[in-house]
């Protein structure tokens, strides 16, 4: 295969153009025009959206590259989707969508024709409509930009595993300031060039963000090339702002960097060596706002800051302004690039792929249409096997790893585990056995003494949770499934990732073409109330607060107490469609609680009376005892032991509780419990002491309507406590034993004043606690080595 690109006639570079401005021509008339979209009579003010909402700065750069992408998938038949990281692009990508066809296909009602042309205007960013980013809504879109940062690591997901696929992803050079996007350059040292598809990224260069200039913009060609290239890129440059010059160049340097990616891609598949390539990269450099106004009133538009949103911004009770946009507007020469029905003409609509092959209406964008089933081994055969409830002791994440390990032997082509550097360290390592840690960088012969490293391993590990979050975000929207973990305090580094991810999730359930994708499916382990040597700066359960104010019709909290109750939450959420799911399970050593049968019928019910922990069959009880997390669930069942050795006659009803949503009203989430059923379990007047894994108040929150709601005393984390024993930090917090007894004495009136001897004897029992694990380093065996007595 040549690997020089063949010159472009005039007369296709004449096309090239054409196509080109009416892409321009319908994303300024996206932004401007509910009426007269061809302008067959003078624009007047009431053609214009009573709203100017949108944003013209990166549009031309994007139908630019959409262009130039489209010529190459007709050459070569590329199977290829095009990401736009700029955050308000989406103008500079539906204009392309809408005239290849795909727009129209998807919303009938958006015809090829003046009327269509009229209402997609109007629906463009204006109240009840689409947004100016490259939402759910949009054909061929797995990325939307409402934050920046992670076009390219979308891109990477969805290239890992689809060896035939090039995904082309334009990144904003504001977008490029970002952490996110910075750590995501090293993406190519994981890009397996056999199995793997193709990023070709095509950074944007158009000089300003808002109202600022963007810093690579203003760094020299050298200073830029060498960066890039110090990042393992090979950039190839296309500078200029006359659109003829531009499309000559462009069209050459995209088609060298496809072909040079075919050539590097054949070599590694005919030698069966997967060796990292120096990729190749595009810098493109052209003005922002290109082809919009010079100037407005005297100031510098094109080329400036003042592009970034809508140019000329008072259209509506200026003349001056109304007639400088219909200037603008009629410099595309829109009669001669549609016909007088409104369509593009047909030697203009020729020049777009066709069928599947148009990037708006690869299936790989709508990736539950492509999705298959996890082929999973029986979670049950991973079961710990118990001598009773609450008798021993064992590392929950273990047996998840085996059953991990074998979900990866079984979907080889369609499963991968994230984690940033710690799947060892979370007791998840069973999986090496399978499949090494992805790795093309280079190797040192120690490697081969335990740093499971391969070129062909499917386990995903850089320490950077942005970069590990957009490669699972792109690998599950592109169809395929995934499961990350990570430490507990530092989920929160990708909070607003997450965020975005909901917010795509919940709109696509209001989108009927969209087909159900994998959940991202999240275990946070190495939790707050075990960093016995790593200290307060490890010690935070927050993320669940910032998972409460996402749509419940995407969200779920589970937090299984024990080993069997996770392989049966892991099970579940593996095999589910449109959620995260968020898994809450430490990695060290916990007691087990529940057999296999038990902990499925457990987690079924998302929570429930543990009998066996409780003496109030038959009768109301004197008190709840409820629970959820690990740690809480362990100094829960001590307490109530406790109260059983000093007040025999109390009643008490122990809950354990998996599934988080479920105290909620069913009316606010669909696990939510209805009010018969929490006042039944919960009582409508008895004392409440619910012992929880994270901060007390995310409780109250979701229990506040409830008709107990005032007898709800909520134990949690209150931001105590540094390097400590587990039992100690638990003091600290009163999430222990004692402080739940004490807890109980205070909340039940008869225990009032009988109880304070028992009282006296919890505090002399925290003190003693804590000197010895200040003497000793470890918590006091009979409290730290407890068991289940009966």
């Amino acid at each position: 295969m040549s690997t020089a690109p063949a010159k472009l006639t005039q007369k296709e570079l004449e096309d090239i153009n054409a196509y080109w401005r009416a892409c321009c021509y319908l994303a300024a008339g996206m932004i401007y025009l509910r009426d007269n979209p061809l302008l067959k009579e003078p624009l007047r003010e009431e053609h214009i959206k009573s709203r100017l909402l949108g944003h013209w700065g990166s549009s031309p750069g994007l139908a630019f590259t959409y262009t130039h992408l489209n010529r190459l998938i007709n050459k070569y038949d590329l199977n290829a989707i095009l990401l736009a990281g700029p955050g308000h692009g989406a103008p500079g990508m539906l204009a392309p969508i809408y005239l290849e066809g795909t727009y129209s296909e998807v919303y009938p009602n958006k015809s090829e024709d003046e009327a269509g042309m009229q209402r997609f205007f109007k629906e463009f960013s204006f109240p009840g409509g689409i947004g100016s980013h490259c939402t759910p809504e949009m054909p061929g879109s797995i990325h939307e930009g409402g934050e920046l940062g992670y076009s390219v690591s979308h891109a990477f997901g969805a290239a890992y595993d689809n060896p035939d696929l090039l995904v082309a992803v334009m990144v904003g050079d504001g977008e490029s300031e970002t952490g996110p996007l910075a750590t995501s350059w090293h993406s190519n040292k994981f890009l397996n060039p056999i199995r793997d598809g193709a990023v070709l990224p095509v950074l944007h260069l158009n000089g300003y963000k808002i109202n600022n200039p963007t810093l690579l913009s203003r760094i020299s060609h050298e200073e830029l090339e060498n960066l890039f290239k110090g990042y393992g890129w090979t950039p190839h440059f296309v500078e200029g702002n006359d659109p003829m010059e531009m499309h000559a160049r462009m069209a050459a340097t995209m088609e060298q960097c496809v072909l040079e990616i075919r050539r590097l891609q054949q070599e590694a598949r005919s030698s069966g060596k997967p060796v990292r390539p120096l990729w190749p990269m595009i810098i493109l450099r052209s003005p922002k706002g290109w082809t919009g106004p010079k100037e407005v009133d005297g100031h510098k538009v094109e080329g400036f800051w003042r592009a970034h949103q809508v140019p000329l911004g008072g259209v509506i009770g200026n003349p001056q302004h109304l007639q400088q946009l219909e200037q603008w507007l009629r410099s595309y020469q829109p009669e001669q690039l549609f016909d007088a029905s409104g369509r593009l003409k047909a030697d203009l609509r020729a020049l777009a792929p066709k069928g599947t092959r148009r990037m708006s209406a690869n299936p790989i964008t709508n990736g539950g249409l492509i999705r298959k089933e996890l082929r999973m081994p029986d979670y049950r055969d991973y079961a710990a096997r118990l001598p009773g409830p609450g008798k021993a002791s064992m590392g929950n994440t273990h047996a998840l790893g085996d059953f991990l390990r074998d979900i990866m032997k079984n979907n080889m082509q369609n499963f991968r585990v994230f984690g940033p550097d710690e799947n060892t360290s979370n007791k998840l390592d069973s999986v090496y056995e399978v499949s090494k840690k992805t790795w093309l960088a280079g190797y040192l012969p120690e490697d081969a003494d335990g740093g499971e490293l391969s070129p062909d391993g499917r386990v995903m590990e850089m320490l950077s949770e942005h970069t590990l979050e957009g490669w699972l975000e792109g690998y599950l929207l592109s169809g395929r499934h995934g499961f990350f973990s990570t430490y507990e305090a530092f989920v929160h580094v990708i909070d607003s990732m997450f965020n975005q991810h909901a917010k795509w999730l919940a709109m696509c359930k209001a989108v009927p073409w969209r087909a159900p994708v994998s959940s991202l499916n999240l275990l946070i382990t190495s939790t707050v109330w075990r960093q016995d040597h790593n200290g307060f700066t490890h010690q935070d359960p927050g993320f669940l607060d910032v998972v409460l104010n996402k749509s419940p019709d995407v969200t779920r909290i589970y937090l299984p107490p024990d080993v069997n109750c996770l392989l049966s939450v892991a099970n579940h959420c593996l095999k589910s469609t449109d959620y995260i799911n968020v898994i809450v399970a430490d990695k060290q050593k916990h007691l087990q609680y529940l057999d296999m049968d038990a902990a499925i019928k457990h987690c079924t019910k998302g929570l429930g009376i543990w009998e066996w922990a409780s003496n109030d069959s038959g009768c109301e009880p004197d008190v709840v005892m409820a629970c959820a997390g690990d740690i809480p669930t362990k100094e829960a069942l001590a307490a109530v032991v406790l109260l059983r050795e000093h007040f025999p006659q109390l009643k008490v009803r122990f809950i354990n509780v998996v599934d988080l949503y479920k105290l909620t009203p069913s009316h606010q989430h669909p696990h939510g419990l209805s009010d018969d059923d929490f006042d039944s379990l919960f009582t409508i007047d008895k004392p409440i002491i619910f012992n929880f894994h994270g901060y007390p108040w995310l409780i109250h929150r979701m229990a506040y309507r409830r008709t107990n709601h005032h007898n709800l005393h909520v134990r949690g984390y209150k931001e105590k406590g540094s390097i400590n024993t587990p039992l100690e930090l638990a003091i600290q917090n009163q999430i222990d034993r004692y402080s739940l007894v004490m807890s109980v004495i205070d909340h039940i009136p008869a225990l009032h004043v009988a109880g304070a001897h028992v009282k006296e004897q919890m505090r002399n029992k925290q003190i003693e606690c804590c000197q010895y694990a200040y003497e000793y380093g470890v918590d006091l065996p009979e409290a730290g080595d407890w068991t289940w007595p009966y």
